[in-house]
């Protein structure tokens, strides 16, 4: 059972949240804030422990992002200094901030207007973190466990093994693992993301998904590809124009990309 907090400054999206939430079986206590300093004042006094050692407790944050003065994403950076923060879900009527949500550990994304089904979906979701969290956790006083009276320390929100990235498909979040995506085409604001199965389109720039995503083996081949390093199948020169086949797809290479390119792909080979 969670017990939840609501952020948005706007009065009537909180007070619509919250009944989604009260009417939700597995939500035991739902209170709402109308901006980022109050919810922050809310989170610290539930976090923090009542004289007999029992704290009011708090699982599970839903955060608007755009509010007055801090955003809901700055929230979001605040709680991750804490020891044991809550998990967060972003609700938003903005789909460009998916990848922000994401590197911030956020469990869901849920777009505006909300709907019952999706919000009982993003809950599941946060339900099943905390049982996997509170199932991990070795028993006070077992060896390896906190002693007591000492801080806890944070498991954070339990993330796949793999890295993912959300994309929205019929009004509903998929989670799509990033080490499945083979190579990025820039669709002015938009990436598309193409992967064995089919392609998703994101509204995220193609320059954002560069930067996040080298530490996951993507590099920069064109001012509109990205490609999954180790999805190269093959390197053509010809008549001095550089492509690379990854899978059935011939993607071209511009010469600013192309020494850095072969460059990498003989590291990797050698690697």
């Amino acid at each position: 059972m969670l017990r939840a907090l609501a952020v948005d400054d706007e009065r009537p999206a909180l007070e619509e949240l919250l009944y989604l939430l009260r009417s939700d079986h597995r939500i035991t206590s739902a209170e709402g804030a109308t901006d980022a300093t109050g919810a922050l004042r809310r989170i610290a006094a539930a976090l923090d422990p009542e004289p007999d050692g029992e704290g009011g407790g708090l699982d599970v944050v839903f955060l608007d992002i755009h509010m007055a003065g801090l955003t809901g994403l700055d929230v979001a950076r605040v709680l991750a200094r804490f020891a044991r923060p809550p998990l967060i879900v972003f609700v938003t009527a903005h789909e460009g901030f998916a990848v922000q949500a994401f590197d911030l550990k956020a469990v869901d994304y849920v777009l505006k207007p909300v709907r019952r089904e999706r919000l009982a979906e993003a809950v599941r979701r946060v339900c099943d973190q905390v049982r996997t969290a509170r199932d991990s956790r070795p028993p006070e006083g077992a060896p390896g466990g906190t002693p007591h009276g000492a801080a806890p320390v944070a498991p954070g929100p339990v993330q796949s093994s793999a890295a993912q990235i959300p994309v929205e498909l019929g009004g509903v979040t998929r989670f799509i693992p990033i080490d499945s995506i083979a190579y990025v085409e820039a669709q002015g604001d938009y990436a598309r993301l193409h992967t064995a199965d089919g392609s998703h389109l994101v509204r995220v720039p193609l320059s954002a998904l560069e930067e996040r995503w080298a530490v996951h083996g993507f590099v920069r081949i064109h001012r509109s590809h990205l490609v999954a390093l180790a999805r190269i199948d093959e390197l053509r020169l010809d008549a001095g124009a550089t492509t690379v086949r990854v899978g059935t797809a011939e993607l071209a290479v511009s010469r600013r990309h192309a020494r850095q390119l072969r460059d990498l792909l003989m590291r990797h080979a050698g690697g």
